[in-house]
Formats: structure tokens, sequence, C-alpha cells
């Protein structure tokens, strides 16, 4: 495929290209793990590090850097006074032992693509509309507060701000208590979206984000980029299995209310629906915690993280009323309490046809190879489709691997990922997608 250089704003340029390399290198010496990886879950000191070392690299290039009232950061740059922001971004935290790509790159490559745009509209003042702005999402992950998407959640009204701060990690450390150690909480709202927040914020026109796919339909494809048109629906919930501490060996096997047995249970129910919608539908559980854990004692308790995910909401209400039934089944096997409460859900939805197209446009014109592609994990624009006209981007993920120390990208694909993202964002800072 042949480039149409007449319709592009910001070129390719090598010199730009090894500084996003060399900055993700340095990114990801914060919480480095022996193995490859990264670990800096939400508000630690190794992403307060990783947050510190952007916000230095934002001011050097002279956007202002502000903090709301959920921890959410923004680099700002005014080009057109009184105008709305082309929002940018994703997240910096990461999994216990996760990948260095997943979120962090997103980060990074919208630094890079807005300090291109605001170096290309100095010296193009006329064409822009709108102001610039990179946003590091606050706690995406969701693996030490819980849930997850926690700062798009809250900047979209889909998670309530109080609940949010109060909520606490394993130690019982709220999310307003880290982030104030860390002196990175603001006290006030920094954008206005909808009529949740306080008045006076700034307006938001739209949102971008590019992220590794977290899939390997590129990958195996051999396709460059990836344009997601929608997203699977998903319901995440907390458990609590509920049921007597008794001694392992003297106590009868008749007699145990075992909340493990119990969870053990419903971790095979999870799998069992699984195995009868097929590729429809995707289960699991990703965290256990047992009490009080000790050898010898039958558990009284367990807590547990599970999710069902789907590209059909119908289909997801579906199996949300077989688990529930599943789960009386094993409170009278079990002689167990379960304590069920949604954590967090989403419905499956489509993303911004306009921005879509422009996308696609923005990838045919740079002469690159793409598809369309259905995303089954969350993400922060996962909030914000709902709300602004918003715009996500994929590059491959070698066979797929994510959350994982063993993640990675190929540092092509992470340049062909900033320059279409560059493009795309400057198309939307001139209007072409209005809100």
């Amino acid at each position: 495929m042949t480039t149409n250089t007449d319709r592009i704003r910001v070129p390719a340029d090598a010199a730009a290209d090894h500084d996003l390399i060399s900055d993700f290198v340095t990114m990801s010496t914060f919480g480095a793990t022996p193995a490859g990886g990264v670990e800096r879950q939400a508000a630690t000191l190794a992403d307060g590090e990783n947050r510190r070392w952007l916000a230095g690299w934002l001011v050097e290039r002279g956007f202002t850097v502000a903090y709301d009232r959920i921890g959410n950061m923004f680099g700002l740059y005014e080009l057109v006074p009184g105008a709305p922001y082309v929002l940018a971004g994703s997240h910096l935290d990461s999994q216990p032992r996760g990948g260095r790509y997943d979120g962090a790159y997103g980060v990074l490559a919208a630094a890079h693509a807005m300090d291109r745009l605001r170096d290309h509209y100095l010296r193009h003042p006329s064409t822009a509309r709108y102001n610039l702005a990179v946003v590091n999402w606050f706690n995406e992950e969701g693996s030490r507060f819980k849930p997850s998407m926690q700062g798009s959640g809250v900047f979209t009204g889909k998670i309530e701000l109080d609940s949010a701060r109060a909520t606490t990690d394993s130690e019982g450390i709220t999310v307003e208590q880290a982030l104030l150690e860390l002196d990175m909480l603001g006290t006030s709202d920094v954008f206005t979206v909808g009529d949740h927040h306080l008045s006076g914020g700034l307006g938001v026109a739209s949102y971008a984000e590019i992220h590794i796919e977290q899939g390997r339909e590129l990958d195996k494809a051999g396709v460059v980029m990836g344009v997601v048109d929608s997203t699977w629906g998903a319901n995440k919930y907390e458990i609590s299995v509920v049921g007597s501490q008794a001694h392992t060996g003297a106590t009868a096997i008749a007699d145990r209310q075992d909340a493990l047995y119990g969870a053990s249970l419903a971790v095979v129910a999870l799998r069992d629906l699984a195995d009868e919608y097929g590729d429809e539908l995707h289960t699991s559980c990703g965290q256990l915690t047992v009490y009080p854990n000790s050898p010898v004692v039958v558990a009284r308790e367990v807590h547990m993280h599970l999710d069902l995910r789907s590209p059909s909401d119908d289909l997801l209400d579906e199996a949300d009323a077989a688990l529930s039934k599943a789960f009386a089944d094993i409170e009278l096997k079990a002689d167990v309490e379960i304590q069920r409460k949604f954590a967090h859900r989403w419905k499956g939805h489509t993303y911004t046809p306009e921005g879509v197209e422009l996308a696609g446009r923005v990838i045919d014109d740079l002469g690159l190879s793409r598809q369309n592609v259905r995303t089954r994990a969350g993400h922060d624009s996962t909030n914000m489709k709902d709300v602004v006209p918003t715009v996500m981007l994929f590059v491959p993920s070698v066979d797929g691997v994510s959350h994982a120390e063993n993640e990675y990208t190929h540092d092509k694909d992470l340049i062909s990922g900033v320059d279409v993202l560059t493009e795309t964002l400057a198309r939307m800072v001139e209007g072409e997608i209005d809100p």
C-alpha cells in the first residue's frame, strides 16, 4: 500500500521514533521485574515514580500537569483558549508481575503524539480547533483496588467518587490514603463530563487510546493496526463463600461447612458455563483468598473475584441467571452461604462509527495494513466511548500474550502505532469528529 503524503499532517521522523523507543526503555525500569516485566500496581511507590517521571517529561515540553479527585493525571496544552480538549492516553499501573506494554505504551504513545502535535500547531496555529491533553487513568487494572477501570469510571460518572476513594487494598489502605502519600490527589475536577462533576471544569471534545491487542488476531494475520469497532460486555463479581471454621482432623466430613469446598465448586461451575456456551462466553476466577488459610483448619470464608464476558448482552444475562442457580445448588451441597455483589459491569457496545471510519482512513493514508477488531478486554475507552466520541486502536502483541512478564510487541509496531495515533489525533484536533 502506498502512503498518501498529501493528507498527512505530521510525517514520520527517525529521531522522534528513536526517542519513543528510548523513553519506553526508560519507563520500563520503574517497577521492573527480573523476568522482563513490571510490577507497579496502582498508587504504589513504583507507580508513583513512573508518574513523576512522566510529569517531568510533560513539563519539560510545555505541558501543565494536573490531578483530579480520583488521581487521574493530565498533561494539558492550550492551543485555542477556551476550547475543549482532545484527550489521549491509557494507564501506567500494572498487574502483579505484569507486562511492560499493557497500558504504559498507550500513555507514552499519547504523550509523544501530543508533543508532535504541539510542535506542529505552533507552526500551523490556524488549523487547530481543540486543545491537547494526555491522560494517565488511575487504577485501570483493578489488582490493588477493585474495581478495574476505576479512574475512568469515576471520570465518566459510572463509579461514585466517595466510594472509589474509600476502597481499600488487602492491607486496609484506602485509595485516598495511597494517593495522598504520593501527593497525587487533586482537590477539584480538571474536566467536566456530563452533569456529575463540579462546574467549571474543562471541556472534552473527544478521546483516543492505543493499546497492545491482548489477543492474537493481528499477530496471527500479520496485520499492523487494529481498529476497535465494538466491545464484549462483562459482569464482574465479588463473592464471599461463608462456612464455619473447624478442625480438619477432628471434624467429620458430614459436619463440615467448608467454604473452600464451596468456592471450588463455584470455580468448576464457572468453567462448566464456558464449556456449555463455547466461544460466546468467557468465564474466570481471577482471585481467591482463603480464611484463615491454615493447613489444619476447615476454611470459614473465601473471597473470590469472578467474571463473565460475552459479545451478546442477552447471553450475558442468561449466563448470570445460570450462575445464580449454580450458586444455589452449591449452597445446598456444601452447606455454605454465597454472598454475591457486582463489582463492575458494562454492556457490549459499538465504538463511535465516525471514529472507526476516521482511523481506517488514517491507516490507509499511512500505507499500513489494518482490520477491525472486537475487544474482549475492558479498557478505559470502554467507559469513555459512552460519553464522548472515542477512537480505540490496537498494535499486535506477539502470540497475544498480556498480563504476563513475557508480553512483547515489536519496536516497529510501537512506532507505527504512534504514527497512526498522531495523525488520528491531528484530524480530531481539527474537528473531523465533533462532540
